[in-house]
């Protein structure tokens, strides 16, 4: 049952490279990390000619990574946002990075959980095939919204009477990568999502 369900998700991700640019809008769920809704993935055939010809696969490519952690936000994320601290030194290497990735720190360096990373970088639709795979198999839930695929999962936190999470979305060469502890701002991902692509 387990590499069926991986095998599903092994074809959704090569649906959603192949058709990037086409296909029919799909919605999902305005929360970070905490969504249990699922849609599917539909693929037509042409009924025209059915002399076969030989064509070339087009090349897309990768869409843009935003440059601002605050920008890239909708203002009623910000306002769940507004008393915490962005991009600390504490923390480390945050904002653009060297490689053209985009860390965003959200969290007080005082505070001993709370708090909300997201990385996002571009990656190859094979190594992005390869992790969202390896999440699945360690039970989280992965499904097909916005022309992409979000993968995400909710924990107990281990110390901590909160809720710890991580959320995945890969479309277009582009992986969003989300992990919290008691900070899961609503509509976070799908604020990011529609500045990326629109």
């Amino acid at each position: 049952m387990r590499a069926a369900r991986v095998f599903a998700v092994a074809a959704v991700v090569a649906a959603s490279v192949l058709l990037t640019g086409c296909g029919s809008p799909a919605s999902g769920p305005g929360d970070a990390g905490m969504a249990t809704s699922s849609a599917s993935a539909t693929k037509g055939a042409d009924a025209g000619d059915t002399t076969p010809s030989p064509s070339a696969t087009p090349t897309v490519k990768p869409a843009a990574i935003p440059k601002d952690c605050r920008e890239m936000l909708s203002a009623d994320v910000l306002a769940q946002l507004k008393d915490v601290p962005l991009n600390d030194k504490a923390f480390g290497a945050s904002g653009t990075l060297d490689d053209g990735s985009l860390k965003c720190i959200w969290g007080d360096p005082q505070a001993d959980t709370t708090g909300l990373t997201t990385t996002i970088q571009h990656k190859s639709s094979g190594a992005a095939l390869d992790q969202l795979n390896a999440l699945m198999a360690e039970g989280y839930t992965c499904y097909t919204p916005d022309e992409g695929t979000r993968c995400e999962k909710v924990w107990q936190n281990e110390t901590y009477p909160v809720t710890d999470g991580r959320t995945l979305f890969y479309r277009q060469g582009v992986l969003i990568d989300t992990q919290y502890s008691n900070l899961a701002p609503e509509g976070y991902t799908d604020a990011i999502i529609a500045s990326i692509w629109g």
